[in-house]
């Protein structure tokens, strides 16, 4: 299976939860630039459980379109759980009832020894209840980094909503 088939699987393994407790997905991409949001409208019928998202690549993208504070930008840089965090809690002002946010290097450049190339935070967070957040570290080129932070972020819709089953 290629990686592209298993974001395909991901995305519909994550629709197939949301379908059934008529939740919609709102996403926040920044490293992955849309990535998510196109790997879920590949899926037929994908308006009954995904409401859109933003692509916030610059720090004022993030800051107008999803309220990330300026503060936090600039204490915590864009690659950071802090600003995840405010990323996913923009997305849910939009709309929906579960967000994905992703922010993170995807290289070849930009990296630092805090934070190298394939470093990537990616949040979750639903209507109510506090955001998750993890940091990754991913390997490959551009291009492998954005594909293992799709398949991470879906892998993610999915644990928690099986969890919030519970």
């Amino acid at each position: 299976m290629n990686q592209m088939q298993k974001m395909t699987r991901a995305a519909q393994q994550a629709s197939e939860l949301l379908q059934a407790r008529a939740l919609l997905l709102v996403t926040a991409e920044s490293c992955t630039g849309g990535l998510i949001s196109a790997v879920c409208t590949e899926i037929a019928g994908s308006s009954s459980w995904f409401f859109g998202g933003v692509i916030s690549y610059a720090n004022e993208a993030k800051m107008r379109g999803l309220s990330v504070k300026e503060e936090t930008l600039s204490s915590f840089g864009a690659v950071s759980e802090q600003t995840v965090k405010e990323m996913c809690a923009g997305a849910l002002q939009l709309g929906g009832d579960i967000s994905v946010a992703v922010s993170g290097v995807a290289g070849p450049g930009g990296g630092s020894p805090e934070k190298p190339v394939g470093c990537v935070y990616i949040g979750w967070k639903m209507l109510g209840q506090e955001a998750k957040v993890e940091r990754f570290q991913f390997s490959g080129d551009r291009q492998a980094v954005r594909e293992a932070t799709v398949l991470a972020a879906l892998h993610g819709v999915k644990e928690m909503l099986e969890s919030s089953e519970k």
